[in-house]
């Protein structure tokens, strides 16, 4: 076989039998996923299916009982998280993570001269770095950014702060982007520009959605892991998944509907 046609069909992330233990209570059991190249996955479950804990051993800000974490052909199980940013795995937040005090566009041009390597020249004002500069310009078109980019951040409306901080993850230059809610508190006016900016991610972007909103999750996902008491239930295409009996149980037995 062709050696760039095996290395496309690689998972760009993988988990092998992940195990977490807080005390007596198993918060992950024997996780194994797989996430493909340009992948559209999305993680659900009820309250307490363990997906925080799932993308915290992912992200290394837990380490596993046991079990093994793969980004492309690395190992990086007990990798220290700033170290699996560099090499690609970047995540956003439930809760946003911003510099009030900042601009758009002056955070972004942190990020991006710090991922360039420029982050030292403090002599230089980095808007005046044209790689930076050009760059940065291109994020905040791309993140519908451009008309409030010069706003401090404290200032912008909720919806423009995840937009923002997804700007900010996509600076990082990821082949594994964790999204955790991206939708969480925005309010209803401001969903529909975030969830078109979320469908038009670059697909070389290996994404890994993890989201309560069923709306996003079937118009979003092209692959979906069910999570359940820290043990992955079932996996499939969107239709199949709103299909399944077991899905159903769990969705109703707490309350939710499933996409239909």
């Amino acid at each position: 076989m062709n050696t760039a046609i095996a290395n496309s069909r690689a998972p760009v992330l993988r988990t092998v039998s992940l195990v977490r233990h807080f005390g007596g209570i198993k918060a992950t059991q024997e996780v194994s996923l797989s996430l493909a190249h340009g992948a559209r996955h999305a993680l659900i479950g009820p309250n307490g299916a363990g997906k925080t804990t799932l993308i915290n051993l992912l992200t290394g800000v837990l380490q596993p009982s046991s079990g093994r974490i793969w980004l492309g052909d690395e190992d990086i199980t007990t990798l220290a998280p700033h170290r699996r940013v560099q090499r690609g795995m970047v995540r956003t937040f439930q809760i946003n993570q911003l510099f009030n005090s900042l601009s758009a566009r002056q955070t972004l041009q942190m990020v991006v001269a710090q991922r360039r390597g420029l982050g030292g020249r403090w002599w230089q004002p980095l808007g005046r770095l044209a790689a930076v500069a050009s760059r940065v310009d291109a994020l905040l078109e791309q993140f519908h950014l451009a008309d409030v980019g010069d706003i401090r951040t404290e200032h912008l409306a909720y919806g423009k702060r995840r937009l923002l901080e997804i700007a900010i993850a996509l600076a990082c230059e990821p082949r594994v982007l964790l999204l955790d809610e991206p939708v969480a508190g925005v309010p209803a006016g401001e969903r529909e520009e975030l969830l078109r900016t979320i469908a038009a991610l670059p697909e070389d972007v290996s994404v890994l959605l993890i989201e309560h909103d069923m709306d996003l999750v079937f118009e979003f996902a092209r692959f979906i892991t069910v999570l359940v008491n820290g043990a992955v239930l079932v996996e499939g295409k969107p239709q199949a998944i709103a299909e399944d009996p077991q899905v159903k149980a769990v969705y109703l037995g707490h309350g939710e509907g499933v996409h239909g």
